[in-house]
């Protein structure tokens, strides 16, 4: 009778450990994370307020150099007013609250303005200065309790000696003003455990407790009423201090303490991070930890009290048993019926792919037969006008020789020669372009196949009155493309551009080849533009006139498939003249090149 509530106790017991145990250590590790976090923003912090104020102190340096400066001090002209004027002006537009120049004795100058007659010359920053150093100070202004920075720089005479200081004095509410947004508590105290400045207002002049300074505390903040740093107490949990602070509702309650040295303008900046979050998180972690160990031990309670009870129901579960083997022998065939349906339906997508392939296949053949279809008149004017040159050279050769002028009939079989080497030249690339590339991607020379499409459009941009503008390469351009496609995507370019300069006036088409970011070869005519860029490379969507031409609609969309197969791209849009279209291709790379 006793054994089960023991069992339960103990038990209940275990679950309290092993909660705290998570506690403990999803605590300890949210404590090291936070440290880090906070370590980083107590860094930003610092830097941040370092390099503000070194930008003054920068300004005290350039400024003791300024020669109206020098001379004021040195000789005692030029005017109270030119010299007031100027620091005023300085003052203004770099945010500082006041610049005083002193002369050897530390007694006031000149200022940016009016002050009362003052001596400095007791300022430990001022004697710094005045023996040839840069002084730093920090304070608080009698009369309106503003917190200063004071920078004093020596002002140096011709020959050498001090013959003078420049102060750059700052209120600290000019540096405050970016801070007052920030997550994290942050302040930086003195080395009299005074804070000085903070993104927290409430913490400004408040004094940890230090032995021995008490007398000077009431030397540098005349007229402050220095408040107590209240921490109700402070913990060390895996080598992290934490703080309980009673400082408002805008300071946490519970804090990780955080310090670093900033020797540079004798301060300490101090973080207090609020561990909330991370005890919540702890206290969450131990909570479902716990759950999770009572489920488990309820359902081990409970499993022990049904143990009998299953007992008994073995036969009901046998039965069940093979009731859901049926079921399952029954599943089995339905998924081997399926299965035999789904490859009957991968089969047939893949002969759809590979009708589909066939079809594409088919479309650029009937793409480049409707290309050679547009191309052939000026073909022919090509080939016949060399024809009927042939002829009537060989007419006048055989007329030299029967005049007995063998070196005039050898000029005119020369040009016969040319002649015919170019009609073999436009055959040649006819019959390139004409011929159905089975060929895989592979090596191809940009600069010939423009040369190509250039050479089989030659005489109709020549018959419309279109001008060329084309710099040709000085050397091979090798791309990864396939030479006919390529050839017939220049090809339907250049006609196109022919067929949108029909009423233009002028008539220009200008191809660049560019290899400086990626290999793009750009094709701009001074035609009317593109009406709908968006759809420009849609299939059968043509700007053209119905019966102005013989195509589709299909040109540019197939270029569009050609390009996007080289792994390019195509890309049409209007410019200040008309449209312009943009290929990129992919630079071809050997294998040894990319071993190397």
């Amino acid at each position: 009778m006793l054994r089960r509530p023991i069992t339960i106790i103990s038990y209940l017991a275990f679950v309290a450990l092993a909660s705290a145990g998570v506690w403990s250590i999803a605590f300890t590790s949210g404590l090291g994370n936070l440290a880090v976090r906070g370590e980083g923003d107590l860094s930003l912090a610092s830097d941040r307020l370092t390099s503000q104020l070194q930008r003054f102190r920068e300004l005290s340096v350039i400024l003791s150099d300024h020669p109206v400066l020098v001379s004021k001090v040195a000789t005692g002209a030029p005017s109270d007013a030119t010299v007031r004027a100027l620091l005023r002006q300085t003052a203004d537009k770099t945010g500082t609250r006041e610049i005083l120049l002193l002369d050897a004795n530390g007694q006031l100058v000149a200022a940016s303005e009016p002050l009362p007659a003052q001596s400095l010359a007791a300022s430990p920053y001022v004697i710094r200065a005045l023996t040839g150093a840069l002084g730093a100070h920090h304070s608080t202004d009698p009369v309106n309790r503003d917190r200063l920075f004071s920078y004093a720089a020596p002002i140096f005479g011709a020959d050498g000696p001090v013959i003078g200081a420049l102060v750059v004095r700052l209120t600290v509410e000019t540096i405050e003003t970016d801070w007052r947004a920030d997550p994290e508590v942050v302040f930086f105290s003195d080395e009299l455990g005074v804070v000085f400045t903070s993104n927290r207002s409430e913490l400004v002049f408040q004094a940890r407790p230090l032995d021995g300074v008490s007398e000077q505390i009431r030397i540098d903040y005349p007229g402050i009423a220095l408040s107590p740093f209240v921490v109700h107490a402070e913990r060390q949990v895996a080598g992290y201090r934490l703080w309980s602070v009673d400082g408002g509702r805008y300071l946490p309650r519970w804090a990780l303490y955080l310090t670093r040295p900033l020797p540079v303008i004798a301060m300490t900046g101090e973080a207090l991070i609020n561990i909330a979050p991370v005890m919540r998180n702890a206290t969450l972690q131990a909570a479902a930890t716990g759950a999770l160990l009572l489920l488990f031990g309820a359902a081990l309670f409970v499993t022990a009290d049904r143990r009998k009870t299953l007992q008994t129901r073995l036969n009901a579960e046998a039965h069940a048993n093979a009731v859901l083997e049926i079921r399952v022998t029954e599943r089995t065939s339905a998924l081997s019926t399926a299965n035999t349906a789904l490859r009957r339906e991968v089969s047939e997508r893949q002969e759809a792919e590979a009708a589909l392939k066939q079809a594409q296949a088919d479309l650029v053949k009937a793409g480049k037969l409707s290309a050679l279809g547009q191309m052939s008149a000026g073909i022919s004017h090509e080939l016949n006008q060399p024809l009927m040159a042939i002829r009537s050279f060989a007419e006048n050769g055989a007329a030299f020789i029967d005049r007995d002028r063998p070196d005039e009939a050898a000029k005119n079989l020369t040009r016969i020669s040319d002649l015919a080497r170019r009609m073999g030249r436009i055959i040649k690339n006819l019959r390139a372009f004409a011929r159905q590339e089975d060929e895989p991607l592979g090596r191809v020379d940009l600069t010939a196949v423009l040369d190509a499409a250039l050479e089989l459009t030659e005489s109709r941009l020549a018959h419309d009155g279109v001008l060329l503008e084309y710099t040709r390469p000085d050397a091979a351009i090798w791309v990864r493309a396939g030479e006919v496609r390529l050839s017939q995507v220049f090809i339907n370019l250049i006609t196109n551009a022919a067929d949108a300069m029909t009423e233009a006036t002028p008539k220009w088409l200008r191809i660049t080849v560019d290899t400086s970011d990626k290999l793009r070869v750009t094709f701009q005519d001074s035609g009317p533009g593109i009406a709908d860029p968006d759809r420009i490379f849609d299939p059968f969507y043509s700007t053209k006139e119905v019966g102005a031409s013989e195509g589709m609609g299909l040109g540019l969309s197939i270029s569009y498939g050609i390009v996007q197969s080289f792994g390019g791209d195509i890309r049409g849009a209007n410019s200040d003249t008309g449209a312009m279209f943009t290929v990129t291709l992919s630079p071809w790379v050997d294998t040894q090149d990319r071993a190397a």
